[in-house]
C-alpha cells in the first residue's frame, strides 16, 4: 500500500501567507496596540513573539509523510513541506524489511500526531523511529494501521511456524 499527504502542501503555503499578511497588518496597526502597554517596545515584543510562536508552530507540524509497503520492504518518509525539493534538512527516512517490524503505535496529542515504528536490526537490537503524521487524514491513518497490523500478523504466524 502506498499513501502520502502531498495535497496538504497548498494549505500550508496558504497558512504561511496568512501569517505574513497578519504580521504586516499588525505592523501597520501598531498604534492600536498602545492600549495594551504604554511602552511601545513591549508592544512590539508581544506582537513579534506571538507571530514567531505561530510561525514556529506551523513549521513544526507541517511535514510531508509518505508510506509505502509494496514489495518486500516498507519505506516511511518524513520531510519538510517547504523547500524540501532543494534542501533535505528535515528529512527522516526509514527503510526496513517486513520481517524486521516488531510493533507500532499511533500517539495522538492535542494537535499533534505521531507514528512510532519499532523495528529490529540484523543483530537483534530494537530501534524506535518517530514520524510526524499530524497532517495525514484519518482515512489514510486507518489504511496505514491496517497495513502495519497485517505485517505484524504475518510476522507472528511466521515465528510460530518456525518454532
Amino acid at each position: 500500500m502506498r499513501t502520502n499527504n502531498s495535497k496538504v502542501k497548498n494549505v500550508i503555503i496558504s497558512t504561511y501567507f496568512i501569517l505574513i499578511v497578519l504580521a504586516i497588518l499588525m505592523a501597520t496597526l501598531f498604534s492600536v496596540f498602545a492600549d495594551v502597554t504604554d511602552n511601545p517596545i513591549w508592544t512590539f515584543v508581544i506582537i513579534s513573539s506571538g507571530f514567531v510562536l505561530m510561525f514556529l508552530f506551523v513549521h513544526f507540524i507541517s511535514k510531508y509523510f509518505e508510506y509505502d509497503s509494496d514489495g518486500m520492504q516498507v519505506v516511511v518518509i518524513n520531510k519538510g513541506l517547504l523547500l524540501s525539493d532543494h534542501f533535505n534538512y528535515r528529512e527522516k527516512k526509514l527503510e526496513f524489511e517486513k520481517h524486521q517490524l516488531v510493533g507500532y503505535r499511533f500517539s495522538n496529542y492535542f494537535i499533534f500526531r505521531e507514528l512510532i515504528v519499532y523495528t529490529t536490526s540484523k543483530r537483534g537490537h530494537k530501534h524506535k523511529n518517530v514520524f510526524n503524521i499530524t497532517l495525514v487524514n484519518k482515512k489514510k491513518r486507518k489504511y496505514i494501521r491496517q497495513s502495519l497490523s497485517k505485517i505484524i500478523k504475518e510476522n507472528r504466524s511466521l515465528k510460530q511456524t518456525d518454532s
